[in-house]
């Protein structure tokens, strides 16, 4: 008699693993097919997903939230993609500042110290997850940076992909740049974070030299501890003076707040423990 995921008579173990996981696990089946309930979960999964890639974001309100936050006035800025479906068919077009955001960044850069860190947040691929979390996400930030660090005004960017924060941390002469942006929705995180870190940025880097930190949300990698490994890594790129695949992530952080009391409790106990 069958004893997998498929079979009827075992469903028990599957669904307490299913409890821990909005992974597509142990679904079932009815004869060769999906069972109805699955079939339809799949459905709006995928609908949710298509849906977080075409539906713009709310430059209005990310603002006034960021406002409200305690923030300085944003810097709102456009891609030289004019609409969504020049994003899509044009990548290259998404990676550069249209000439009016070339101009405002050239208008305020020098007027006071290098950033040492800009924070760009962009729509990418996903505006839910944007709208949904980036506003935490940077408040997050904000508690645990560097406290003699200068950083510029955020950043916010339409129709923007993860090399335009590039572009941006060359014109304001700054040391870093973390781009926050809507990452590839998937069936079951629509709403997903990637934060990219770069050092010395400017047009043309490669992404082998940024590190990233995706799947942040809080049903994947929390944003308080994405928030403290990205200043973590910031804090290396300086000493070390480079980030990406010469800048390994040896935080000792864990993922989620779940895993915290199982956590090294700092990045040299992790060390000794390799040891």
């Amino acid at each position: 008699m069958p004893t997998g995921p498929t079979s009827a008579l075992a469903p028990s173990v599957w669904e307490r693993l299913r409890e821990h996981t909005p992974a597509r696990i142990g679904l079932g089946r009815c004869g060769v097919g999906l069972p109805t309930a699955e079939l339809l979960r799949f459905g709006l999964a995928h609908a949710q997903a298509r849906d977080a890639v075409h539906v713009p974001l709310d430059i209005t309100t990310l603002v006034h939230a960021l406002r409200d936050d305690g923030w300085p006035e944003p810097l709102v800025l456009h891609s030289r993609a004019g609409t969504r479906r020049d994003y899509l068919l044009r990548p290259d077009w998404g990676r550069r500042l249209d000439e009016p955001s070339v101009r405002l960044l050239q208008k305020v850069s020098g007027k006071g110290p290098c950033p040492d860190l800009v924070l760009v947040v962009a729509d990418g691929l996903s505006a839910l997850g944007i709208q949904r979390h980036a506003v935490a996400l940077l408040r997050a930030i904000r508690d645990v940076q560097e406290p003699d660090w200068v950083l510029a005004p955020p950043v916010v960017v339409e129709q923007g992909r993860v090399a335009v924060g590039d572009e941006i941390g060359e014109l304001l002469e700054a040391q870093m740049v973390a781009v926050i942006i809507g990452e590839r929705p998937g069936l079951s995180s629509p709403d997903s974070l990637g934060i990219y870190l770069t050092y010395q940025p400017r047009v043309g880097c490669r992404d082998a030299q940024r590190n990233c930190i995706s799947n942040v949300r809080p049903e994947g990698q929390d944003l308080v501890i994405a928030a403290k490994r990205l200043m973590w890594l910031a804090r290396e790129a300086r000493r070390q003076g480079c980030t990406g695949v010469a800048l390994k992530d040896m935080s000792g952080l864990p993922l989620t707040r779940a895993d915290i009391l199982d956590a090294p409790a700092s990045s040299e106990a992790l060390t000794s423990q390799r040891r």
